[in-house]
């Protein structure tokens, strides 16, 4: 074949190759279009109303008065009526001592059955309150003056609230509070008074605080007290779940749909939160607005959505 039609040949062929090749670029272009994802979602409409901020804090309690039980002889311990974690009344026999003499004549009323006399003597508690620990067993000696048992008092029993030093300032507006107990229960309160010093570590203070009822609650129950720092009448709040923020928790925003199949994204500015609720406290929504609750991790600015009924 000529030189010439050679060329012409392969210019054809070059012509054609890249005629396909194009071709070909165009169907991918034109399969790649992108399709924005529609995502399933729930709204919560925006809800303004009275919200309190409120701030927990560990209350520990303890028994502030102790009654000691001592024994009002010399003898021997003869019985013991009662042991730890044990509750007495006032007035409630605890012991019996056989005196010393009642002992030295035990062998003489052996012999004549017309000698009465037994020398046993009751010990009773004069407070009220549990038997925290007791110092001796049955058949022990003990002198007058002993310390047989001791009573936590119980109606001393107080609550110690640990209150940082920045908290102090609304201690006064809560003197009536309201402590939690570890199985949910509450109980009213009332802070009457406030230890000389502060824990040294911590830098917290120590308030008293008095249970209306104290019903045989231990020392050592660990409950807590909500104080409240402030209460705003008319605040906007959304459920925490509808708000969402970056890694480090310094910018805030929600999802806010602009019509049934659009979302857009709004910065947002919190006030205070609890586990269920948030306060916005910027901007002001209108009460007409709906914010995404459920699906809204992850979604761009004018994202395409389905509200789920």
């Amino acid at each position: 074949m000529p030189a010439r039609f050679r060329t012409q040949h392969c210019f054809i062929m070059i012509t054609g190759i890249i005629s396909i090749l194009i071709s070909c670029n165009h169907a991918v272009e034109n399969s790649t279009e992108v399709i924005k994802a529609i995502t399933p979602v729930t709204t919560v409409p925006v809800k303004y109303k009275q919200v309190t901020s409120t701030v927990d804090l560990p209350a520990i309690s303890m028994f502030m008065n102790k009654s000691i039980i001592r024994t009002t002889t010399t003898g021997v311990i003869e019985k013991i009526s009662v042991g730890p974690g044990d509750y007495v009344s006032n007035g409630q026999q605890v012991f019996t001592v056989r005196t010393r003499e009642a002992m030295a004549m035990g062998k003489s009323q052996q012999g004549d059955s017309s000698l009465t006399f037994k020398g046993l003597i009751n010990i009773t508690s004069h407070k009220e309150g549990v038997i925290s620990s007791v110092s001796f067993q049955k058949g022990d000696f003990v002198q007058e003056g002993d310390e047989l048992a001791v009573v936590s008092e119980q109606n001393s029993l107080v609550f110690i609230l640990e209150v940082p030093y920045e908290f102090d300032r609304y201690i006064e507006s809560n003197r009536n509070c309201i402590i939690t107990l570890p199985d949910s229960r509450k109980i009213k309160g009332i802070i009457t008074g406030k230890l000389p010093e502060m824990d040294m570590q911590s830098q917290t203070i120590g308030y008293i605080v008095r249970p209306s009822i104290t019903n045989r609650l231990p020392a050592n129950l660990i409950g807590k007290v909500s104080l409240v720092k402030s209460t705003t009448d008319n605040a906007l709040v959304l459920p925490k779940n509808a708000v969402l923020g970056d890694e480090t928790q310094t910018e805030f925003w929600v999802m806010k749909l602009i019509n049934d199949s659009t979302a857009i994204k709004v910065e947002i500015k919190k006030g205070f939160e609890n586990s269920e609720e948030v306060e916005i406290t910027d901007p002001k929504f209108l009460q007409t607005d709906k914010i995404i609750l459920t699906g809204n991790y992850g979604l761009t600015d004018t994202a395409r959505i389905e509200v789920m009924k």
